[in-house]
């Protein structure tokens, strides 16, 4: 297996847009932390986590040894009176300013959190497949690849919702092995399948007992993150390698992101969630052979 390119992301130390979450770090820690993890680039966060101001973010992460991947954004997109354009206008300068290539989308509810959502009706379909199409422009006219991220409690989250957008829009996607397993889609089967259509990848490894605990209704997302439904990449029940090795068969020379999502009660003591990454990525290291680019 030939050289990957290991990125890192600030949910991995708690740090998450959904009010309540759990005890937010900030930024010096985690950048520092990240760094010493031997990762070299990080998606941006929720907003407000790191500068607006491109010459601050700019030079904020260049003092920790980092560049920026890209960032996660959950916009509406079924809503017909709303435009998505203008919430991803922000996120966009951004990620110009520190030259950055991806723009994560994800289809939001519209309400808090990921524990619930509503169903949408064919005209709603119609018009997210249509808003995503349109938001892939704008990132493109800015030299950057809007993806979209299949996720739970967002409107993209199950398998037939990942095929209808795969056969009515045109949008890359960002495949994330936790959200697509929780959501009943087999992240390994669609890496085989669909490769032309993977831009991007953010690696979880899953408690497979707990993800079913979500797909039943028996703990909320919000309550099985709590109960370590993530785990370090290779410990849990995600094909992480086979995963991997497909992608990078099949030509995809994006960025892995890291991302295990955990939820702080506090300030953590000792290592705290680096203690998860450095075991990730050591992970990573051995299965491609690599040190991360």
């Amino acid at each position: 297996m030939s050289a990957i390119k290991i990125a890192g992301a600030p949910i991995s130390w708690g740090v998450c847009e959904v009010p309540g979450w759990g005890y937010q770090l900030d930024p010096e820690r985690v950048l520092s932390e990240m760094g010493s993890a031997g990762l070299t680039a990080t998606e941006l966060g929720p907003e407000g986590f790191l500068p607006a101001e491109p010459a601050e973010l700019t030079t904020l992460l260049g003092r920790h040894g980092l560049s920026c991947v890209g960032s996660f954004a959950p916009v509406v997109l079924h809503d017909a009176d709303h435009d998505p354009v203008p919430d991803v206008a922000g996120v966009l300068e951004s990620l110009v300013a520190v030259r950055a290539s991806m723009l994560v989308l994800a289809a939001a509810t519209g309400t808090d959190g990921y524990d619930s959502r509503p169903d949408l009706d064919d005209e709603q379909w119609a018009t997210l497949l249509a808003n995503l199409d349109r938001l892939a422009v704008v990132a493109a006219d800015r030299g950057i690849t809007a993806v979209l991220h299949p996720h739970v409690g967002t409107m993209v989250e199950k398998g037939d919702e990942v095929a209808r957008v795969l056969a009515g829009s045109s949008i890359s996607l960002c495949l994330d092995t936790g959200h697509l397993l929780i959501g009943g889609t087999d992240p390994l089967q669609l890496a085989r399948a669909m490769p032309d259509r993977i831009a991007h990848a953010h690696l979880k490894d899953v408690d497979a007992e707990l993800a079913e605990c979500v797909q039943s209704g028996k703990l909320t997302y919000t309550e099985a993150v709590a109960e370590g439904m993530y785990t370090p990449l290779g410990t849990g029940d995600v094909d992480i390698a086979g995963i991997v090795k497909a992608l990078q068969d099949n030509g995809f020379d994006g960025w892995f992101v890291l991302e295990q999502d955990t939820i702080l009660d506090g300030e953590p003591q000792g290592q705290g969630p680096l203690r998860d990454v450095l075991a990730s990525v050591a992970y990573l290291q051995r299965i491609a052979g690599s040190v991360p680019a």
